[in-house]
């Protein structure tokens, strides 16, 4: 029997075919169908303050999918940083940032589109803040690494080309009411927020991304934290 993984993809709707060259090019890994192996995490992200939702539920055949593990061996967290900053739009709050977006991207980038299924964090509301604040030369590679695990950082995974899409298989759904996950969803942003705090106020004196690029630092240095399952 072949390798099957059970998928939810949390949404305001029932979604019974999932299709390929949908959705928003600006998600975490551009364009793809997003779901996660945690129906609880798809409820949270089903429902909005004012909506309910659903947490879809899909079979998929993975056997012969090309899998791109971001939190697998072999990425670190700047892996994950250049695939998010790739395909997010971050404000650009000093000048260094905008080099820093290509810098990233051209010695840490991972081509996405050259797979069927991503695994990978979401960069789910603080989270966003977290990687923009790097981005802007305003905390080290090291406090970005430490950020990535408050809250409990929820994995999803995407497919991304018409092979993965063919091999998915609809099974169901489940309701999201948004009285219970909305808050559940929140007080995982809370917390979060809360420990982000505790790490600002702590002295660091690891890299940030201006050292970085005046270092020449590529994605084999020592230097740079693990994935961020770690």
């Amino acid at each position: 029997m072949g390798k099957t993984l059970l998928l939810y993809h949390g949404s305001p709707q029932v979604v019974r075919e999932p299709l390929f060259g949908a959705g928003k090019l600006t998600n975490d890994f551009g364009l793809g169908f997003y779901c996660t192996e945690n129906l609880e995490l798809a409820k949270e992200w089903a429902v909005t303050s004012m909506q309910s939702g659903f947490a879809n539920r899909y079979a998929l055949k993975a056997d012969n999918l090309r899998i791109l593990d971001l939190n697998g061996a072999g990425y670190n967290v700047l892996n994950w940083m250049a695939v998010l900053i790739e395909h997010r739009v971050f404000p650009i709050r000093v000048p260094v940032a905008r080099k820093a977006k290509y810098y990233l991207i051209e010695n840490f980038g991972v081509n996405v589109n050259a797979f069927d299924l991503i695994k990978g964090y979401r960069a789910d509301d603080s989270y966003y803040d977290f990687a923009s604040a790097f981005l802007n030369n305003s905390i080290t590679v090291d406090q970005l690494f430490r950020a990535m695990h408050l809250g409990k950082l929820g994995e999803q995974i995407v497919l991304k080309s018409p092979f993965a899409f063919s091999n998915i298989r609809f099974d169901g759904f489940e309701f999201a009411d948004k009285d219970i996950y909305y808050s559940k969803r929140k007080v995982r942003d809370d917390e979060a927020n809360r420990n982000y705090l505790d790490i600002l106020e702590r002295e660091d004196d690891g890299l940030y991304i201006q050292d970085i690029m005046r270092g020449g630092i590529k994605n084999n240095d020592p230097r740079i934290p693990g994935n961020i399952s770690e």
